[in-house]
This record gives C-alpha cells, structure tokens and sequence, in this order.
C-alpha cells in the first residue's frame, strides 16, 4: 500500500511540475514576442502568418527616443556619411530624424511618480494599519470596508469629477496631482495588506518593551516596523506596479509636461499608421525598472506574499 502511494505522490508531483512549467511558459509568450517586435523590422512586425525566425535591427529601439518625419527624397552619400548610425537606421525606413523624443522624460515622470506616490502609500499605510491592528477603534469592520471600497470603483468612473476638482485647484498636469492620485488609489491596498502582517506579529513583544520603559512609538519602531519588512516589501511591490501601469488616469491629468509612459507609448506612430516596432520597444523597455524594483526586493518578496511574518 505504501508504494502505491508513493508512486502516486511522485505522478502528482510530476504532474504539477509540468502544469507549472506550461503556465510559465504561456506568461512568458507575451513578454518574448513584445521583446522581439522592438528587434524586427516593420514589414516582420505586420506580417501574417507571424515572423518567428529574422534578423534582428535596432529600427524599433531607435524609432521610440526620436521623433521623425517622411523622408522625401534619399539623403546624399555626403550626407549619409556624416549622419550617426541611429540616423542611417532610420533612413533605411523610409524616414529623416527631426529631433530626440519625449520617451526618455516620460519614462522619468513615471519613475519619479510611482516612486514617491508608492512611498507615501506604504509609510501611510503602515501607520494606519497598526492603528487597526493593535487599538480598539469604534465601527472599526466598517471603517476597513469603507477603505477597501474606494478599490471597487475603476478610475473611468470618478475621472470626471477628479478632472473637475483638479482643473479648480490647479493640479492638472503636474507632479504633486499625480503623486496624490496614485497614492489615494494604492492607500487601501496598502493598508489591507499591511494589517494582516501587523495582526501575525505577537503583541507580547511590544508589551515586553513598554515594560521595560519603551514608549508605543519607540516599540512600534524597534519591535514591529523592523518584523514588517517582508509585508513591506511585497506591499511596495505591489503598489508600484499598479501605479506603473495606471493608464487611464494618467491620460487625463497629466496630458503634457509630467505625462507618465503608459499613454506616451501608444501614441508612437508611423506615417499616419501604428509602428508595432515602436511600440513593443517602448514597452520592452518600460518593463525594465518593475523587473529591477522585484528584484532588488526577491529576497523579501516571497516570504511577503505568504505572509511569512512571526506568527503567534
């Protein structure tokens, strides 16, 4: 009998390995055939049935950091031999280069944004979330779902009454009217998260320390802030991916001058058409600094998301 159930355990083992190796391998199908659109050409790009097999070129790469116009008639061998190698690159397009684009400062924006509004949202949060955790707070369950309510509603519902609001206080298109929509829309989140790593921490320890002359602050911050980590960092994790991502909202408020990356990279087009090269580079590269930001964080990352904290 107990081989039985051990050759049944080893299938069933073997069985979620493959399943885990399949669902792998469609997550990654998106992000390689995105990563491989920036390095085709055009023609490969559009082409039915898809090309799988060509020879890679930087058109795409070059295409999103500037901003070109239809070449008229082909540049002089003079010419051509001055002129820099992203410059031939786009002459072989069918296009001249005008001037350097906006990807770069949009891309900035983004990082400067979410960075700011996602530490905000996490000091905020964790705040709020020990209040709940650790006080008795009168209609305390419906103070919780009032705050996880403002989730419910997606941001093409409010955006305008918040376009209204903002547009009167004078923070259309600007940094500080970003930062306060992308923490507002991450606080819930981070607070929902961050009480349920709280609530695992052992109370005990922060009583030991007020007995031994501690104050509620100083044991919050030597006791329980330094035991959050993990919590911390899956929930900034999480928080700065949202607000990474955030469409919609950025498209409204923030039009021109701290326009954000999400709606800056669409809008990359041809002659009159979608240049799929550009886009999928742009978003190749826009992909970047999340992968950097998880990694710089995978240590905490995992035991985060099971909810590795002490537990009682």
């Amino acid at each position: 009998m107990a081989a039985v159930v051990s050759k049944n355990n080893k299938l069933y083992n073997q069985l979620m390995v493959a399943t885990v190796l399949v669902v792998t391998f469609i997550m990654l199908v998106p992000i390689y055939w995105i990563a491989s659109t920036s390095f085709k050409s055009y023609n490969d790009s559009v082409s039915i049935p898809p090309t799988v097999f060509f020879e890679p070129e930087m058109t795409g790469v070059v295409k999103v950091f500037t901003k070109r116009t239809i070449l008229r008639k082909d540049p002089s061998p003079a010419k051509l031999a001055k002129s820099a190698w992203y410059e031939k690159i786009i002459f072989k397009a069918g296009e001249k280069v005008l001037r350097a684009s906006a990807f770069p400062s949009r891309l900035w924006n983004s990082i400067v944004i979410c960075v700011v509004s996602t530490a905000i949202a996490l000091m905020m949060g964790t705040f709020a979330a020990y209040a709940f955790s650790r006080f008795k707070i009168f209609g305390k369950d419906d103070w919780l779902f009032f705050i996880l309510s403002q989730k419910m509603l997606p941001p093409m519902v409010v955006i305008i009454p918040i376009f209204l609001m903002y547009r009167t206080l004078g923070l259309i298109d600007s940094y500080s009217g970003m930062i306060l929509i992308y923490t507002a829309m991450n606080l819930p989140f981070a607070v929902w998260l961050m009480k349920g790593f709280v609530d695992e921490i052992p109370i005990e320890y922060e009583e030991a320390a007020m007995i031994d002359g501690y104050t509620r602050f100083q044991a919050f911050w030597k006791i329980v802030l330094p035991q959050s980590v993990t919590g911390m960092a899956a929930t900034s994790v999480f928080c700065f991916i949202t607000a990474w991502n955030e469409f919609a909202l950025a498209l409204i408020l923030a039009p021109r001058n701290v326009q954000t990356a999400p709606p800056f990279i669409p809008s990359q087009v041809g002659s009159g058409i979608p240049d799929w090269t550009a886009i999928a580079a742009g978003a190749t590269i826009f992909l970047i600094p999340v992968m950097i930001f998880t990694f710089l964080l995978r240590k905490h990352l995992l035991r985060g998301v099971t909810f590795g904290a002490i537990r009682k």
